[in-house]
């Protein structure tokens, strides 16, 4: 085995406004080659009403594909196809937009007030960019969990863990996208094939990523702060960004770590992007915005 050192550790981001709601963006909108093929990932966490029931109106996606993890309270969705339908807790959208649709996803929150999910976008590659548009909802019922000896759980979204494999299938960007929970105390290694690029985003409990034999300090995000100190321990909203290697090891702290484990095979192809429309050309992004000024947007009805 080789151990898959940790490249960058972002420290939780400040809490932004995307289209009337308050959410933390761990990563996005800049430079985001190390996570190709994935573009953003935004965790919506509110127990504020006022913060999500704006929603995210009517708007386009082209060019990519967005996964929508529902962990409390539901997601109300609807688009320009006449596809429309409810998420709710533990449950799984992943969208291909292909070469257009209007999308609307409306928050509501559960009895006590409390929404919480993530989305993530991942690219299309070019040859991909425009095939027809698709859906693959999936109830919790459906993602098999994995639960180990040392008590670590683990929920499979999308690809492969201890011989259990996620629901959603057909994605171009082959992803791993599992949801694991440490207990507390654990130091728990997990398989990543070293071809692709892997990320962690913590969002409860705390604990470190290291080989505990040989510890070593990580500089924060140079972007979030640029005189930081070297840290070592991730605690909630952090982002972990890791470099080669074929697994990763956590230590979880005193009360457990629980975060998403996602990873990907690199499209390496330019990106041009303009809101939630990913081309690889300017030229292509000016054509999409000319569709929608003019009602040609849409292409597969």
């Amino acid at each position: 085995m080789s151990l898959r050192p940790v490249r960058r550790i972002i420290e939780p981001q400040p809490t932004i406004e995307g289209a009337g709601v308050k959410l933390q963006r761990a990563f996005g909108f800049g430079k985001t080659r190390d996570f190709d093929p994935f573009l953003l990932l935004d965790d919506f966490r509110n127990d504020n009403p006022e913060d999500y029931l704006a929603g995210f109106p009517w708007h386009p996606h082209r060019g990519i594909e967005t996964i929508t993890y529902v962990l409390a309270g539901s997601v109300e969705h609807g688009d320009s196809l006449g596809n429309k339908g409810k998420m709710s807790a533990g449950d799984v959208q992943w969208m291909t937009a292909g070469s257009g649709i209007l999308h609307q996803e409306m928050p509501k929150g559960d009895t006590q007030g409390r929404m919480h999910g993530f989305q993530l976008w991942a690219n299309l590659p070019a040859a991909l960019k425009m095939t027809d548009p698709r859906y693959q909802d999936i109830p919790a019922s459906a993602i098999p969990e994995v639960t180990e000896d040392d008590g670590t759980r683990v929920r499979v979204v999308c690809g492969k863990f201890a011989g259990q494999r996620g629901p959603v299938e057909g994605v171009a960007a082959d992803p791993n996208y599992l949801d694991i929970s440490v207990p507390p105390g654990v130091r728990k290694r997990l398989k990543v094939e070293t071809t692709r690029n892997a990320f962690a985003y913590v969002f409860a409990g705390s604990g470190s990523f290291r080989d505990a034999s040989e510890p070593r300090a990580v500089l924060t995000d140079e972007v979030a702060k640029p005189n930081a100190a070297p840290v070592y321990d991730v605690r909630n909203h952090s982002l972990v960004l890791f470099d080669r290697g074929d697994e990763i090891v956590v230590q979880a702290g005193g009360e457990g770590i629980r975060f998403l484990l996602v990873s990907g095979k690199p499209i390496e192809e330019p990106v041009a992007w303009y809101g939630p429309i990913v081309m690889n050309t300017q030229e292509q992004l000016r054509q999409a915005m000319a569709e929608l000024q003019t009602g040609a947007f849409i292409k597969h009805r």
